[in-house]
């Protein structure tokens, strides 16, 4: 387990230095949410019924979304290890003295957390002073953002077991594409970055509760907003640590497997 820390460390330090890339982002981002932001408010104002999440409880969820980008999108990626792949490098990773899982989960957890790092302070800041109704707003109670805090974290493991299976679909397909089109597309709907799920047909609402894409975002930003209820929230907690046991377990045994077939060609 030390090593696996020192990894972390390491790596979230090295992250931490791309400031100006953070800063280009952050821009993005803005421009990104006042869009998405504008669409929905026009919905909403020539909507003839009544929506199951209110317009201040989405704009929330909308900043939330765009601060914590990196937590919540599967396509966000580490190239270098599709590199070590399809390049055959893979070898070097094999002679590590330590599990390849384990290692590369640190990694791809210290890459996502020193990205949000840095951008999400901003947007969060700005974010609460910007004119109504763009303005996001503080949770309902401290024990909403108590369990936003660990709801968001548990969806960050999540999301990072979840995104292991892509590397490790490389190791069959030795092309990143395919697996990169398939997960990201996935991911970003049903985890409710395209259309929040309350907003499904109920149809897709039961397919999006099955998967376990709609807890990495979907369920950690409605617990901020309130409109997912302390008790509910708790169950929530309890699904997520569910799921991640359980994608974690699945990995580890699908890379042990594709592990004893890797073929590594050269000189």
């Amino acid at each position: 387990m030390r090593v696996y820390l020192s990894v972390l460390k390491l790596r979230l330090l090295n992250g931490m230095q791309y400031r100006a890339a953070a800063l280009a982002g952050v821009a993005t981002q803005f421009f990104w949410g006042s869009m998405i932001i504008m669409v929905f408010q026009a919905f909403y104002q020539n909507a003839a019924d009544t929506q199951p999440i209110s317009l201040k409880e989405l704009i929330t969820y909308i900043w939330l979304q765009q601060a914590f980008l990196v937590f919540v999108t599967v396509w966000f990626r580490d190239s270098e290890l599709f590199d070590l792949i399809t390049s055959g490098n893979i070898a070097y990773e094999l002679c590590r003295p330590c599990e390849l899982y384990g290692f590369w989960f640190a990694k791809l957890l210290a890459q996502r957390l020193s990205s949000a790092i840095l951008r999400c302070f901003p947007i969060l800041i700005v974010s609460f002073f910007l004119p109504k109704p763009y303005n996001m707003t503080f949770p309902p109670s401290l024990s909403a953002f108590l369990l936003f805090l660990s709801s968001l974290m548990l969806g960050l493991l999540l999301l990072v077991a979840i995104s292991m299976f892509l590397y490790i679909s490389v190791f069959i397909t030795m092309s990143p594409m395919g697996s990169l089109l398939i997960f990201g597309i996935l991911g970003e709907f049903f985890a409710g970055l395209i259309i929040p799920v309350p907003l499904m047909p109920s149809w897709l609402q039961n397919i999006a509760n099955v998967l376990p894409f709609r807890w990495t975002a979907d369920f950690p930003f409605r617990v901020y907003s309130g409109h997912i209820p302390p008790k509910e929230a708790l169950i929530g907690i309890v699904i997520q640590l569910v799921y991640l046991l359980v994608l974690v377990w699945l990995g580890r045994i699908s890379m042990n497997r594709v592990l004893r077939k890797v073929v590594v060609q050269g000189g």
